[in-house]
């Protein structure tokens, strides 16, 4: 692929990941569907790992599907992207430790956020499960590259 080429794709990626970044933005500060209009007096948070995970697993008779499936695999599902975004984006992003990091940061961020503005919970199963979505995404990446180097040869992705 030519460096213009290449150049130009970079940056359609990157306007797609500001636009990815303010779709989870509104989902997780914003979204009326999912409670987030309300502000609660109490700051909310759990610090027990897999409390949450737990509870809903057991519960999920009277929760429902569709709010086990959003909570457990939508947690898992919104951050694959940032795991593919950042290496296919930032050259120096490219190592699978850095992006598992920066998808935990991402997700620290944002739950830190969500406890502040006292919207939502702070969750430390939701930093797990972000992360387990931001490490999917970098290997789909590396699977994608791997493929993309076996039929164009060495150049890059």
């Amino acid at each position: 692929m030519k460096k213009d080429s290449r150049n130009r794709l970079r940056w359609g990626g990157r306007i797609l990941l500001i636009c990815y970044l303010a779709c989870l933005i509104y989902f997780m500060f914003f979204s009326e569907s999912y409670g987030r209009t309300d502000i609660s007096p109490d700051y909310r948070y759990n610090l027990v790992l897999f409390q949450e995970i737990r509870r809903f697993w057991h519960h999920r008779d009277i929760l429902g599907g569709p709010a086990v499936f959003i909570n457990l695999v939508g947690n898992v599902a919104m951050f694959i992207p940032l795991g593919f975004a950042v290496p296919a984006l930032y050259d120096s992003m490219r190592k699978g430790l850095r992006t598992g990091i920066a998808c935990f940061l991402a997700s620290l961020l944002a739950e830190t956020m969500q406890l502040i503005l006292r919207v939502g919970c702070f969750d430390v199963d939701d930093l797990l499960l972000n992360t387990i979505g931001g490490c999917i995404g970098y290997l789909v990446f590396v699977g994608v590259r791997h493929h993309w180097r076996k039929r164009h040869g060495k150049k890059k992705l």
